[in-house]
Order: structure tokens, then C-alpha cells, then sequence
């Protein structure tokens, strides 16, 4: 892929409120064990649990809707949605290797401004990592300790698109990202690879200095093999 150069800087983090606080809570409660998929969704309910007005409950839906987490029925409310079919599966995995690739092919271009971020967002991620590992091993998955992990895995793409400075594609990135809360919902997966998923990080970190080609690779390498390990828990699932 050519060099392009945008007349932009990568957009800051908006500053958080009580909306995304509680947006946050509601996605905690997804991915976690609780709430299988088909269950209803009351918003007074969860605002109580929540200890806060439903408002920002209702307008957190609203979003969640809007990704496929949650499903709204006329006169019936929300529900968590159904298990991502097939289908759907291979068509993310299929976005994700032509987003991700051409932009980790961008971002080879600011790759020594790049690099060092990303070696800082990979400790963290190998952080997390362990504490997947450690709480694996106990038997036991805090839902904080899951929130944390795909915080820090999510991170470091979310640092490749930012270096594209595509706003397009950076805007894309964030459609992208709550596709993958969705299959991690209903496919159970991103727990059980998470030690691959480091070494993988690792190698597109390592690509990005060789040029766009190397570092397009990397990333498409770790997306498809990502795809391989969620097809295998989805079978695990239903067995």
C-alpha cells in the first residue's frame, strides 16, 4: 500500500461521563457468565443494579443495539442477542483482515513514532494476559479480569488505526471493536488464546520497522489465526 499522508492529527479520547460510565457496566454485564443470550433486559431493573437513573441505561442500549450486542423488540423491551452464527463470524473475520492489514500497512509509515506505543500496549496486554492465566487456573473469571484483558488486547489495534490518521478508518476501528464484543460474547472467545494472542501482537510489532508489506503480513497472519481459534471454541461451546 502507498504512502498517504492526512492533513490531521488522530482524534484524543473524549472525556467520560456518567453515559459512558454506565455504558462500560452494561457491556461488563454482557460479556460476562450472567446473562445468556435471549435474556430479557429491563431497564429499570439494570438501573437499579446500577444505582443509577434509567436514562443512561436506556441511551447505553440504544448503542448496544447498534453493535449487535443487545436486540430491541417492539413493545417487549431489549434482550441479550442471539449466538453469533457462522455465518457472521467468517464475514468479521473477513473485514477485520482487509481493515486491519492495510492498516497496520499505513501505519508502517510512522513506525518509529509507532513502535515504542506499541511495545508499551503490549506489556500491558501481557499483563493482562497473566492475570487471564493466573485466574484461569483458580477457576474462577472475575468479570473485571476479562474487561481489563479485552481492554488491553483491543488497545493495541486500536493504536495501529490511530497511526493510519484515517479518520475514516479510525471511525471504522470503533464499529469494529464492539463486532468483536459481540463474538466474544457468543463465541466464548479471546480467553482461552491469550498467550498467543501476545506473541502475535509481539510479531506485528516487530514487522512494522521492516515496511507496510511486513507489517500488513503480521497482522493478517495473527487475524486469521485468531479466526482458526474462535472456530474452535465455537465448536467447544456446543459440545
Amino acid at each position: 500500500m502507498s504512502r498517504n499522508v492526512y492533513p490531521l492529527e488522530a482524534p484524543l479520547p473524549p472525556r467520560r461521563g456518567l453515559r459512558d460510565d454506565v455504558y462500560d457496566q452494561v457491556l461488563d454485564m454482557l460479556v460476562g457468565p450472567g446473562l445468556p443470550p435471549g435474556s430479557r433486559l429491563s431497564i429499570d431493573s439494570v438501573a437499579r443494579a446500577l444505582q443509577v437513573s434509567p436514562t443512561p441505561v436506556r441511551e447505553a442500549l440504544v448503542q448496544l443495539e447498534r453493535t449487535g450486542l443487545v436486540t430491541r423488540e417492539i413493545h417487549k423491551g431489549y434482550r441479550v442477542s442471539p449466538p453469533i452464527s457462522d455465518g457472521q463470524l467468517e464475514a468479521l473475520f473477513d473485514t477485520r483482515v482487509i481493515l486491519e492489514g492495510g492498516a497496520a500497512e499505513l501505519a508502517a509509515n510512522d513506525a518509529e513514532k509507532l513502535v515504542p506505543l506499541l511495545e508499551d500496549a503490549l506489556a500491558e496486554h501481557r499483563a493482562a494476559a497473566e492475570r487471564i492465566q493466573r485466574a484461569s487456573e483458580h477457576g474462577d473469571m472475575p468479570v473485571g479480569v476479562l474487561r481489563d484483558y479485552f481492554t488491553a488486547d483491543w488497545a493495541f489495534h486500536r493504536l495501529i488505526f490511530q497511526s493510519t490518521y484515517n479518520p475514516f478508518l479510525i471511525d471504522m476501528s470503533e464499529s469494529i471493536s464492539t463486532r468483536i464484543h459481540r463474538m466474544r460474547q457468543t463465541v466464548a472467545s479471546g480467553v482461552s488464546d491469550a498467550g498467543y494472542a501476545v506473541v502475535e501482537h509481539a510479531a506485528i510489532a516487530a514487522a512494522l520497522p521492516d515496511g507496510p508489506q511486513a507489517a500488513g503480513d503480521a497482522m493478517r497472519d495473527h487475524i486469521e489465526k485468531t479466526r482458526v481459534r474462535s472456530r474452535s471454541d465455537a465448536l467447544a461451546r456446543l459440545h
